[in-house]
């Protein structure tokens, strides 16, 4: 199986590209498909040489259960922060305004499909661990969360935003952020 990834250039874009997880580079084709079908977006930044990035890869992204809860509960993007050191930054700092945790990779955000950050973390463990929530039982609740508190996702999006724009020294070049 070969994802939305196969076209791409990026090292660490081509090592996800068999993994049964339907990843998505970041653009418009994306971010109009989460729209469309108002779904969260599973944001996930790695590169390369990311120790942690692999053993998420290994436990997570190459699991058939794990990818198949993903699958149909979210859009799933993947960057490369060496690629897009932009969205890296943006998302960093929202990591640490909704936990006020420093980041690291790989960085797992969940956002909006209009790409509002809701809730995030770094490495999760398939099953729970390192007293972590592990992934698979994590992504249906996010997904739960997105669709039943819905009004609450919006306030806290605009208080991050907010705390957001005074932290990040330019508005984000890419047009497809916020």
């Amino acid at each position: 199986m070969t994802n939305h990834l196969r076209g791409e250039a990026s090292p660490y874009l081509l090592q996800h590209v068999h993994n049964p997880v339907d990843w998505h580079p970041w653009g418009e084709e994306a971010l109009a498909l989460a729209r469309a079908q108002n779904k969260p977006i599973l944001l996930s930044i790695g590169y390369s040489a990311c120790h942690w990035c692999h053993v998420m890869a290994h436990e997570s992204f190459e699991d058939v259960e794990v990818a198949a809860a993903m699958n149909l509960h979210f859009v799933n993007i993947k960057v490369d922060r060496e690629e897009r050191p932009d969205l890296d930054q943006i998302y960093q700092a929202a990591l640490y305004i909704l936990t006020r945790r420093n980041g690291g990779w790989p960085l797992t955000m969940f956002l909006t499909p209009k790409q509002k950050p809701f809730f995030g973390g770094t490495y999760f463990p398939k099953l729970p661990r390192y007293d972590v929530t592990g992934f698979l039982d994590l992504l249906p609740r996010i997904a739960e969360a997105y669709y039943t508190r819905g009004a609450e996702i919006e306030q806290q999006s605009a208080a991050l935003l907010e705390s957001l724009a005074a932290r990040l020294p330019s508005k984000p070049t890419d047009p497809f952020v916020f």
